[in-house]
């Protein structure tokens, strides 16, 4: 792809997202920060709250910032990625339709580490199967190009999750 400069009114939102997709991945939030607590966490229900956690916790690195074990209940994180799981028929569920396998059909969760390789390393020792081979990626972002790492695996109750890393963004010269 042409490189291409960027000039003017071009450069404040353009610049903020490259800033965000190139910058190293930071440790876990803490509370004053606001994406401690995200407006968007998806909450799966699940078959097994033991099985989910040893994929979640065990395998794909989240932590458990905490739990209502009595309701089958756990919310996780991994930095800045938030999710939560409620196992199917503790506690208080709310199931708009039939439940049938696999979970979560035509959604991927797309989540960003730093970096794929120890997770492909975890999986590969379990003997968990990938949905999908690991690869990079470039994606076109309008007059760019944003690289990913990426590989797709399915947790125990089907949900598609795509673990990325960020590779860069090449072709593209910011100015004020």
């Amino acid at each position: 792809m042409p490189e291409r400069t960027l000039t003017g009114a071009d450069t404040g939102g353009l610049a903020a997202i490259l800033g965000r997709m190139t910058a190293p991945h930071t440790d876990t939030p803490t509370p004053a920060d606001p994406a401690f607590f995200p407006d968007l966490v998806p909450e799966l229900l699940i078959e097994n709250l033991t099985a989910s956690l040893g994929f979640w916790v065990g395998l794909c690195g989240f932590e458990v910032l905490y739990d209502r074990p009595g309701d089958g209940f756990a919310y996780l994180h991994a930095g800045t990625a938030h999710l939560m799981l409620e196992q199917v028929g503790v506690g208080r569920n709310w199931i708009p339709g039939a439940l049938e396998r696999p979970l979560g059909r035509g959604i991927n969760f797309q989540i960003m580490v730093p970096d794929i390789a120890p997770l492909l390393v975890r999986l590969a020792a379990a003997e968990w199967p990938l949905f999908m081979a690991a690869e990079t990626k470039w994606y076109d972002t309008g007059d760019t190009q944003a690289g990913v790492a990426q590989f797709l695996v399915q947790d125990p109750d089907g949900y598609l999750v795509r673990f990325s890393s960020r590779v860069g963004a090449p072709g593209i010269t910011l100015s004020a």
